[in-house]
């Protein structure tokens, strides 16, 4: 279950008044969803504790091949001319396995040690979960609601002198998506462009931030015609990590066939591009893209694969499929067509 919003920012409060104060604990465990607030909070802790790449005090431990005797080893060494050692222990995935070595050690850590583990998911039930935070901090970055995202995006413009109405930004919301990395991102892009104004409007934000979500369907639709299926699947799942859900991923795949068919049927009735993008609803420069795609289906084939996403789509809301496998189904069997 995700964890509440109160409860993230009492935990982010009391992270940042550790940090204030320099009263550090002994371990601190960030973990969950949203990296962009694993990440920053990871960040904010090593610069208070003067770590960097230099430090003889600093050891980094990432990936799964992580020894945890050797972690143990050098948490027990005693600092350099300096009031403490800092590990950090980055997306090892100790916490979903687990890890009796270091959850006997946590019981009992050295006090000259602080050690700083970061992943993605923890398994609640194994003893260094619960070892962990028992010995120090613990806090899961969880995606932020809406509300949240709009006082903290509001917040990023104001720090740089600029301001955006709510309106604009649930606009900037739904084009960029709530992945927060993501929206850093194109908050910079807006501000560079738009350096010699205050306002940030949505005429700014459709100028400058790419739909994300059009992107990745445009480049999925590509990588099916070619018959790519890991490329598709590829795409997909990173659709599903920008916490798009999977039924809005079919429709619009869905759409995406349903266009072609209609695009073919009016080429081989001699329709002009923009009476094609007129009937469609399309963007007359987008007509030539639909056809070189329909180009490497069969009219048969284009049908079938509509018919799958359909089909597909009724399976899910009738509770006969599952809505992830429901994606993974229509791209495993559109791209199992051949041209023929």
């Amino acid at each position: 279950m995700a964890q509440k919003a109160s409860d993230f920012s009492a935990k982010q409060r009391q992270l940042n008044e550790d940090i204030k104060h320099g009263s550090f604990q002994r371990s601190y465990l960030l973990y969950g969803e949203e990296a962009y607030l694993r990440l920053q909070n990871r960040d904010k802790l090593l610069k208070a504790l003067n770590c960097d790449s230099s430090s003889m005090n600093f050891n980094r431990y990432e990936g799964a091949n992580v020894s945890p005797g050797e972690v143990i080893d050098m948490a027990e060494t005693m600092p350099f001319l300096a009031e403490r050692r800092v590990i950090l222990m980055q997306d090892t995935g100790l916490f979903k396995e687990g890890c009796p070595e270091l959850s006997a050690y946590l019981k009992s850590p050295s006090e000259s040690c602080v050690l700083i583990f970061v992943e993605k998911e923890v398994d609640k039930r194994k003893d260094l979960y619960k070892a962990a935070s028992k010995a120090g901090f613990e806090m899961e970055c969880t995606p932020q609601d809406e509300q949240t995202l709009l006082k903290w995006i509001a917040g990023k413009f104001g720090a740089e002198g600029k301001r955006i109405t709510q309106k604009a930004a649930v606009f900037f919301i739904d084009r960029v998506g709530t992945d927060m990395s993501n929206i850093s991102n194109e908050i910079e892009k807006l501000i560079c462009y738009c350096l010699d104004r205050e306002e940030i409007t949505e005429a700014d934000i459709e100028a400058v931030c790419a739909g994300y979500l059009v992107s990745r369907i445009f480049a999925m639709t590509d990588a099916i015609s070619e018959q790519n299926r890991k490329r598709a699947m590829d795409l997909y799942y990173d659709l599903l990590s920008l916490k798009e859900p999977a039924q809005k991923i079919l429709s619009l795949i869905t759409r995406q066939f349903n266009i072609m068919l209609q695009v073919e049927e009016m080429t081989k009735n001699n329709r002009s591009r923009q009476e094609i993008a007129s009937a469609v609803g399309i963007n007359p420069y987008f007509v030539t893209k639909y056809q070189n795609w329909a180009r490497r289906f069969s009219f048969e084939q284009l049908k079938s694969a509509l018919t799958l996403c359909i089909d597909s789509d009724d399976a899910v809301k009738k509770g006969k499929l599952d809505q992830y496998i429901s994606v993974e189904t229509v791209i495993i069997g559109c791209t199992s067509l051949q041209y023929s």
